[in-house]
């Protein structure tokens, strides 16, 4: 999805009429739902599932996860976050293709962050001074209330604004199609957070992510690239600015409280993975993948290659929060990752090689992720990994341990090891498509077709695509039906279940629409 000139944030995924535990400074109020409000959100969220900027990887997406729960853990502890949106909102962090500086909410509880960020931003503390920053703005309720002031338009039409809104950035036809009846500046402005509503996501979000136990200086470097970015870019790579302009008053205050924090004797919250290295080593890696699958061009994959073998052979990790150390590591998982891409798996496979000595035994994380890069790396030659004959996936604990683990072992034949752990995995993570495609697959393997169809189904379902999974529900009780023989009393009784299930979703969501037009 092309860079949303409005880093959603300005569409603030602000929630509904209620009042949250802790009453939002500014005084206003909200007239939207929160069940109104969750309904545009997922208007705008199953168009955003079918995009092709939208990208789900899943070691991406558990390092993103790593950083945003434990806000929403600090938001529930401080009393940010209300019980009802709580329960009601999605709290779902989309991944986007694009390679600008951008994050953005919607509303309903839906978040978005370009691979771009992910790329450019130097720690995670700063990875979560931005998401801290748009949780903020769901949870002080801006989105509720700025749609409020736009009291005449149809829920229908915020969500099509919104949708043509970000389709502008890539396609001035495509927003002409999405604003039905509008026009993009008028969806610009609507979309666009008061000074007061950024200086008061900043305090908020501030408080969130110390309470998290992200360090406070993560603010101050966000901030400085920003300032820096708004003084000398021009170029359209910094989208986040127009959404987030940055003022005199929000840049002396952010400083102001960083300086206080650190003259406070701060409670430790978490092990600072920061002061141990490796936090800066982890965040390198997951950068450098960020930057590759934001597609940046062959020329630009040579180069990372090129880079990364003037490396040489770095010396083992003495001092752990090394700078030095962090971007060796980021530099020679981009060069693996890029050489493999570049379909040169020998190279891949050296770099590879030459990053596991800057890995010590007390990162896990980081030595997951090169663990599973070369998986990856033997998956895109398309050859079994060596590990697929003895993995155990049932040990997997991580969604990028098992589902990529699940992909290497589909690969060695051992498709009921995959549906058995799957199946456990979506009974725990209902909403993970990418799982219950897998899991279809892994029924197709083993002629289990109407298990297979169904979780094909599901899959649909997880994205919101109601229509198309009731015609895959349909389709595999057509299939029972014909055969008999092979029917499955359990698999039948939940394929009924979740049929009516769908259909009734499908007619509410009519009846709402014809409410809302």
């Amino acid at each position: 999805m092309a860079s949303a000139h409005f880093s959603l944030a300005q569409a603030p995924a602000a929630v509904p009429g209620t009042s949250t535990g802790s009453l939002p400074s500014l005084g206003e109020t909200s007239e939207l739902s929160a069940a109104a409000e969750r309904r545009i959100g997922d208007r705008i969220a199953a168009s955003i599932y079918r995009d092709p900027d939208y990208i789900d990887d899943p070691v991406l997406d558990d390092y993103l996860q790593s950083v945003w729960l434990p806000l929403v853990a600090a938001a529930r502890t401080r009393g940010e976050l209300h019980a009802e949106l709580d329960e009601r909102f999605a709290w779902q962090v989309f991944l986007i293709r694009d390679r600008s500086i951008n994050a953005f909410a919607l509303p309903g509880g839906y978040f978005g962050v370009h691979l771009g960020l992910i790329g450019a931003v130097g720690s995670v503390d700063e990875m979560a001074a931005v998401l801290g920053h748009e949780l903020s703005h769901v949870t002080q309720r801006h989105i509720s209330r700025m749609l409020t002031q736009q009291s005449r338009q149809t829920p229908w039409m915020i969500a099509a604004m919104i949708l043509g809104a970000l389709a502008a950035g890539k396609s001035g036809d495509m927003a002409s199609a999405a604003i039905v009846g509008g026009q993009a500046v008028a969806a610009q402005n609507q979309l666009n957070f008061s000074r007061d509503m950024e200086r008061e996501a900043d305090r908020v979000g501030f408080g969130v992510m110390t309470d998290a136990g992200f360090e406070s200086r993560g603010v101050s470097a966000m901030f400085e690239k920003l300032q820096q970015a708004s003084r000398l870019n021009d170029n359209g790579s910094f989208p986040y600015l127009r959404s987030h302009p940055l003022t005199t008053e929000r840049i002396a205050e952010a400083q102001a409280r960083v300086q206080l924090a650190s003259l406070e004797a701060a409670k430790p919250l978490r092990e600072k993975e920061i002061e141990t290295g490796k936090a800066l080593v982890l965040h390198a890696m997951m950068a450098a993948r960020a930057r590759i699958l934001a597609a940046p061009g062959v020329d630009a994959l040579r180069s990372m290659v090129a880079q990364a073998q003037r490396r040489g052979n770095p010396a083992p990790l003495q001092s752990p929060a090394s700078a030095d150390n962090a971007r060796d590591a980021g530099t020679l998982y981009a060069g693996a990752y890029a050489a493999a891409q570049l379909r040169d798996f020998p190279g891949a496979k050296s770099l590879l090689e030459k990053l596991r000595p800057l890995i010590v035994a007390d990162m896990p994380q980081a030595a997951s992720a090169a663990d599973l890069l070369a998986v990856e790396i033997d998956l895109i030659a398309g050859v079994v990994p060596p590990t697929a004959a003895s993995a155990d996936i049932a040990k997997a604990t991580t969604r990028a341990e098992v589902l990529t683990q699940a992909r290497s072992l589909m690969a060695a034949h051992r498709a009921q090891d995959v549906s058995n752990r799957l199946q456990t995995w979506v009974a725990a993570h209902p909403k993970d498509a990418m799982a219950w495609q897998l899991l279809a697959v892994a029924y197709g393997n083993q002629n289990q077709n109407v298990r297979a169809i169904r979780a094909d189904a599901e899959s649909r379902a997880a994205q919101l695509d109601y229509p198309a999974a009731l015609d895959r529900f349909k389709a595999a009780q057509g299939l029972m039906r014909s055969n008999p023989a092979s029917a499955d009393y359990v698999e039948g009784s939940i394929l009924d279940t979740r049929t009516r299930q769908t259909e009734s979703l499908i007619k509410e969501q009519a009846l709402q629409d014809k409410l809302d037009r």
